[in-house]
């Protein structure tokens, strides 16, 4: 009798092989996967630095160059082109003393023209016064006459009276004479009254006149001035600064040609990086060094106008001593932000440019692993440390530039 022999599936075999193969590719994924990335480098090729705790000052450095502390801006008045230049750049001048003559041949045209109206204008009202005035003394003329009228009158009133009281004369007569006499009177008060009107009409005209008058001979005074400005005079004395004027050279009116430098004191004037505008405010003190002494500054303008990323800071020296100094030194100036204070730092290292202060390489041994940090305030020395590291450890503070997929540094000596 045949006996059944059961064949084994090829199936089951496949099974058998792929399984752990798939197992097998998976546990190297898997260890692909977690495994952490390290490298290995030269330990010389690093910085080490220990996070401390010290006393940390909240400070920047910056540098400031001496200015004179008051300067005024030479402008322009009158525009023209230069036609003469009487000093130079950088000279010793004295208020009053003359710099440069414009000359522009419209406007000094313009000026006759304004010059020559004004007093034709004068002359009128200094014509039309002088007709008042004549008004008023044939007025005063007449006046006479008319009393001089009325006085006969009542002369011949008077004696006409006592003719006709003896009976001398005839009652026709005697009342044609009063009859003139009242003439005469209400003449002689109208003519008072009249002229005291026009007198007093006269007097608002004339003053009136006077007024305008003397307006014009102020515009008029103001016009001549005015031709003056086309010579450049220095309104203070000091030092000459920044004076290039060209012969020939058109100038418009208000356009700056130089600066004056009064020399009674200097003032440090630095531009700053924006990033520090909300920290710098008046009155924050700071100190510089001048031949081997510190002398103690302090801010006395901030100008938040920001050009090309810097803001304007100016400093006034605090000491009561004179100092020799010229324009356009330069000093470093070390501005102090907040008081000092014992807190956990770390020192500066190109790292931060690599990873903004977020994470950094913890020594351990013989190798570094990579560690997530948060640090605050800093100074040109120090980060404030604010988490993520403890005293007396030791971090790698060089750049990071070949190491910002790496988690773990493998020293090699």
């Amino acid at each position: 009798m045949d006996t059944i022999i059961n064949r084994k599936s090829k199936k089951n075999k496949y099974l058998l092989l792929v399984i752990p193969a798939f197992l097998l590719l998976g546990y190297f994924v898997y260890s692909a996967l977690t495994k952490k990335r390290s490298l290995t480098v030269e330990k010389g090729e690093i910085t080490i630095k220990t996070v401390e705790k010290e006393y940390f000052e909240d400070f920047i450095v910056f540098q400031a160059k001496v200015e004179p502390l008051n300067s005024m801006l030479l402008n322009v008045i009158e525009g023209g082109a230069i036609q003469e230049i009487f000093v130079e750049n950088g000279d010793l001048i004295e208020k009053g003393q003359p710099l440069a003559r414009l000359y522009n041949p419209n406007t000094e045209l313009s000026y006759v023209t304004q010059e020559t109206s004004i007093i034709e204008q004068i002359n009128n009202l200094s014509k039309a016064k002088l007709d008042l005035r004549n008004q008023e003394l044939s007025m005063a003329k007449d006046l006479v006459a008319i009393d001089h009228d009325y006085q006969d009158a009542k002369n011949q009133y008077d004696l006409h009276e006592k003719l006709y009281n003896e009976e001398i004369i005839s009652k026709n007569e005697w009342e044609k004479t009063q009859e003139n006499f009242r003439f005469q009177k209400e003449r002689k008060s109208i003519i008072q009254q009249t002229i005291q009107k026009e007198k007093q009409a006269n007097q608002i005209q004339i003053s009136q006149i006077s007024q305008s008058q003397a307006i014009m001979y102020k515009s008029l005074g103001i016009l001549r001035k005015n031709k003056n400005n086309f010579l450049v005079t220095a309104p203070l004395a000091g030092r000459l600064t920044s004076f290039e004027p060209v012969l020939g050279k058109n100038y418009n009116t208000g356009d700056n040609i130089g600066k004056i430098d009064v020399m009674k004191g200097y003032k440090l004037v630095a531009e700053v990086d924006e990033y520090y505008l909300p920290r710098i405010s008046q009155n924050q003190k700071g100190r510089i060094e001048h031949k081997g002494s510190v002398i103690d500054v302090v801010v006395s303008k901030v100008i938040p106008e920001i050009i090309k990323g810097r803001f304007t800071v100016e400093l006034n020296f605090m000491t009561d001593k004179e100092l020799t100094l010229q324009q356009g030194l330069s000093f470093s100036v070390r501005l102090i932000l907040s008081e000092k204070e014992k807190t956990l730092v770390l020192s500066k290292g190109r790292f931060y440019e690599d990873t903004s202060g977020k994470w950094i390489f913890v020594v351990n041994g013989n190798s570094a692993e990579r560690r997530k940090i948060e640090l605050g305030r800093e100074n040109p020395l120090y980060y404030e440390v604010l988490g993520g590291l403890k005293k007396g450890e030791k971090v790698v503070t060089s750049g990071y530039t070949d190491y910002k997929d790496v988690e773990i540094l493998n020293f090699e000596n």
